[in-house]
Order: C-alpha cells, then sequence, then structure tokens
C-alpha cells in the first residue's frame, strides 16, 4: 500500500517511484557509477539505465567522465534537481508521519532494524545461493 501512495503522490510531480529512488540516493552517494548504484537500489543495470536516461532528458541528472576510467560515467544531480528534491523529501516526512501515526518512537525504531535485519539475512542467503550455483550472479526482482 506504501508503494501505492508512493506512485500516486510522485504522478504529481511527473516522475515514477523508481525515479524517485534513484534521485533519494544520489542526493545522499552522488558521484556514483551507474553499476554502484543499480546495487545499491537492488535493480538491473538496463533497468537503472532507462530510469537515468529519462532523469537526464528532464535535466534532473547528469552522466561525467570518470577521471579514472574513461568508459565509466559518474552521476550527479543537476541544479534543478534541488528544489524538486526539497519537495519530494517534505513529502516523505508528511507520508511517514501519517504512516506511523500512533506508533511511538521506540517502537518504530525496534521494527525498523527488525526490517534491516530480515533484509540483511535475505542478502546472505542469496549470496550463499550464488557462491553454491558458480560465478552466475543470481537475477535481482525489485
Amino acid at each position: 500500500m506504501l508503494r501505492t501512495l508512493v506512485d500516486q503522490e510522485a504522478r504529481k510531480f511527473g516522475m515514477t517511484r523508481a525515479q524517485w529512488g534513484v534521485l533519494f540516493r544520489l542526493e545522499r552517494s552522488e558521484g556514483l557509477k551507474q553499476s554502484e548504484l543499480a546495487d545499491l537500489l537492488d535493480i538491473q543495470p538496463i533497468t537503472l539505465t532507462r530510469l537515468i536516461d529519462r532523469l537526464c532528458e528532464n535535466g534532473l541528472i547528469e552522466r561525467r567522465s570518470d577521471p579514472n576510467d574513461r568508459r565509466a560515467k559518474r552521476l550527479f544531480l543537476t541544479p534543478a534537481a534541488r528544489p524538486l528534491l526539497d519537495r519530494l523529501n517534505t513529502l516523505t516526512t508528511e507520508m511517514l508521519t501519517s504512516t506511523l501515526q500512533g506508533l511511538e518512537r521506540p517502537a518504530v525504531d525496534r521494527m525498523t532494524g527488525h526490517l534491516a535485519a530480515i533484509k540483511e539475512n535475505l542478502r546472505e542467503q542469496i549470496g550463499l545461493r550464488a557462491q553454491a550455483g558458480g560465478s552466475e550472479k543470481e537475477p535481482r526482482y525489485g
């Protein structure tokens, strides 16, 4: 249901939830390579390429050459992305406040910790299965 809510809100800004996620991750870690960003977002590189292409077309992200690797491009937010991110950050805070209404902060902190532990357990299991199956990477879903 949270995804549905974020999808609805993202449409008001002419974007998708996935594009919103790319902008937020880049805001925290500008200068990433596309492959690094794909790993952080847990999506296939080809999927990310399409998202980045659209964000570049909209003037929100730019690709810059990597000074250490001529083949690689690094991703940066443009000045046009800043006001949009400010509005999206405000919206995120409002959505989280309403979503977590009635829950005390310690309960939210415990829940967040539990979800992080579950995510890490799943990552470990995926990594173990990938190692057991050979050198091929497991496909990513999501």
